[in-house]
């Protein structure tokens, strides 16, 4: 399997990932709370980008901080983005490069799964 493929568990986790495989679990769990606690909607700019739409609390935006810090340490290929087009909304859009749409794609579907919209 190549780097740019995600593993066959249903996580989009990529091979690529230099986060140890132990920890994982505990990733996909953060971000899956993440998902169903501060995530309002899921969109799809372009096939290399998605935006969320999150809860606009000052705490989600600390966690959003957070945890893309720690993933962008990671799975150096994502490009996260976190803003406030308005005081009372925050979003956080997800770049990835060509070779990682898979990934990107993965990422999109386990959002609206958790989130009950998939």
């Amino acid at each position: 399997m190549s780097d740019d493929h995600i593993t066959t568990d249903e996580a989009w986790v990529p091979d690529a990932c230099t986060l140890p495989t132990v920890e994982r679990p505990l990733r996909l769990a953060e971000f899956d709370q993440f998902f169903t606690e501060a995530v309002r909607g899921v969109n799809r700019m372009s096939a290399q980008h998605l935006r969320l739409w999150l809860d606009g609390a000052a705490q989600v935006e600390q966690t959003a901080q957070d945890l893309t810090a720690r993933e962008s340490s990671c799975c150096s290929f994502f490009a996260f983005d976190l803003s406030r087009p308005e005081p009372d909304s925050l979003t956080l859009d997800v770049r990835v490069p060509a070779p990682h749409v898979d990934v990107l794609d993965a990422l999109a579907l386990r959002a609206a799964s958790v989130r009950g919209d998939g």
